[in-house]
């Protein structure tokens, strides 16, 4: 195949693609995400199979292996086209029952169609569960419907409009300013704003500039950036080109961990086929842009998550951070302007081009705008990966889209920023998702949320994230090795039931060192989630000392003392 020499020779193909796809075909879309992957999803997809080769129906019924849809709580998830019908936990052998029943006889089959576990009513069409129905699903939306290793799919849904748009009517400039009139921020949690970095790395001097996505994504309970790539992965890469274009970059990298072996080899397909079709390589559609995109598969360590030691790992050095006196934007990946972005800010690039910054702009809080996407877990009733306007309280993403807490449980806390964020109490329910509103709090906004019930018990969760920070640290700066240390070494013996006075004062202390002394954010944030505990529940830490008695039952040692 010839590659494509320019936007119209793009939208010819395009047109192309869609004039031979009938809509009113019959389609089953089978979740691919790495979630039904686990639940047997290929077995499912093989029993379809068989069904049609059986009624001979393979001219007139397609199957499709999608990307994640959200609801993992749910998957194993089907829908069947074009109605739309949204079956939960299917099973191989519901395949007979769905061929015959809805895609032949156009029945809907009622055990397999999502039941609300409070109300009893069911919801035949996805866009009618809980779930979904308080969502903003901008940058996922398409996530159930295109086959994430087919280029033609992402093509019918409009993919690359907004690179045609940029090359045909767009300077670098204007570009830029469109990002800045967004007010886009990036979604890695710190939440800086992306033209600033755009516009440094255009303006900076080099004749090699790099764009990076940052898909490392270590946070237990975080999934969302992962499950956004191997579901969509040309939103991605068309992000990113667009984002070339404005900084006049012509190297990039996605950088993942290895732990994600179904994100990395739907990235590695989609990056083939974005070449072939001149996408990606020399004179992209004619316009004089060259930009090669390749991946980097890192160990997986927690730490180059943090922008130095990414770069570090890029240039095959050890994933560790590093005192820098200049920025990125000017010295960056081999000294070269660098600008490093979040998946999620790449994701929302092609919408802002195509649908405008002021309508962007027209979503979320005065200072937050857009939407987040979060994987939603713990002890909720609807956990998976949810996409929410900016301005959503807390309350409404665990309770309307997540269902409220499991078995009926008291909600405790939910940690907001993964590993290096904070718990937040009840009370603190109402604030929205901000960037500004949620830092004040003491978290971040990162990519999950976590919430416990009330039989979760604090001092347990406190132990378990400083052991993962602490065999996370690199090791290279003393407040963060042995800071962290120091303090699981007390929580330990807190848990272990010989907690003394002093104890809790002693962790607030070496965390106030660990934030001013620590050489980057793992080790100045590493004692957040200890930090929230004390603030918010300081009681039962207090009874764990002085009491020698868990609350919650949890602590071993301690649980026949609470009972």
């Amino acid at each position: 195949m010839p590659r494509i020499s320019s936007p119209a020779e793009l939208e010819e193909r395009r047109q192309n693609i869609l004039s031979k796809r009938d809509n009113s075909k019959p389609c089953i879309a089978v979740c691919g995400g790495t979630g039904c992957h686990a639940l047997g999803n290929r077995s499912i997809i093989d029993a379809f199979k068989a069904e049609i080769k059986k009624r001979t129906l393979q001219a007139k019924v397609n199957i499709r292996e999608t990307g994640c849809p959200g609801f993992c709580e749910a998957g194993p998830i089907v829908v069947i086209y074009p109605e739309e019908i949204c079956y939960v936990q299917v099973t191989p052998e519901d395949a007979s029952d769905i061929i015959s029943e809805t895609v032949v006889g156009k029945k809907v089959i009622d055990r397999l169609v999502y039941t609300d576990p409070k109300t009893g009513e069911k919801a035949i069409h996805e866009s009618e569960i809980p779930f979904y129905k308080g969502q903003m699903r901008l940058t996922i939306g398409d996530n159930g419907k295109l086959d994430p290793k087919s280029i033609e799919d992402y093509l019918a849904v409009g993919g690359y409009s907004a690179l045609v748009k940029v090359l045909q009517t767009m300077t670098p400039e204007q570009v830029v300013a469109e990002i800045k009139k967004s007010n886009l921020r990036g979604r890695s949690g710190a939440g800086f704003p992306a033209s600033i970095k755009w516009d440094a790395v255009r303006v900076a001097v080099g004749d090699t500039k790099y764009v990076i996505c940052n898909c490392h994504e270590g946070d237990p309970g975080a999934f969302a950036d992962r499950r956004m790539m191997e579901a969509n992965p040309h939103n991605i890469l068309e992000g990113m080109i667009i984002g070339a274009y404005a900084m006049g970059a012509n190297e990039g990298y996605i950088f993942v961990g290895d732990e994600f072996p179904l994100t990395v080899e739907n990235t590695a397909i989609a990056i083939k086929q974005a070449e072939e079709y001149g996408l990606l390589g020399k004179n992209i559609l004619g316009s004089g842009l060259d930009l090669n995109i390749k991946i980097n598969i890192d160990a997986g360590g927690y730490v180059c998550g943090e922008m130095s030691a990414l770069m570090a790992a890029i240039e095959g050095r050890v994933g560790e951070p590093t005192v820098r006196y200049d920025h990125a934007t000017e010295r960056g990946l081999w000294n070269k302007p660098t600008c490093v972005n979040n998946l999620q800010t790449w994701a929302s690039v092609p919408l802002i081009v195509n649908k405008g910054a002021d309508w962007y702009a027209g979503i979320g809080t005065a200072s937050s705008k857009g939407t987040r996407v979060f994987s939603l877990v713990g002890t909720v009733n609807n956990s998976g990966l949810v996409e929410v306007p900016m301005g959503m309280t807390l309350r409404q993403v665990i309770f309307d889209i997540g269902g409220g807490i499991r078995e009926d449980n008291n909600f405790k806390a939910v940690l907001v920023g993964g590993p290096l964020g904070a718990f937040l109490p009840e009370s603190l329910l109402d604030l929205p998702v901000d960037f500004d509103e949620i830092s004040k709090a003491g978290g971040s906004l990162g990519p999950s949320l976590v919430v416990i019930d009330e039989k979760t018990c604090m001092v347990d969760m406190v132990k378990y994230f400083l052991t993962f920070l602490s065999n996370e640290s690199c090791g290279k700066c003393t407040p963060c090795r042995d800071g962290i240390r120091q303090m699981l070494k007390i929580v330990n013996r807190i848990n272990d039931g010989g907690g003394k006075e002093g104890d809790i004062e002693l962790l607030e202390a070496i965390s106030e060192v660990q934030r001013v002394a620590a050489l980057c954010p793992l080790g100045q944030t590493a004692s957040n989630p200890a930090r929230s505990a004390i603030k918010h529940f300081r009681d039962e830490l207090e009874v764990h000392i002085k009491e020698k008695r868990c609350p919650s039952g949890v602590c071993k040692i301690l649980a026949t003392a609470s009972h």
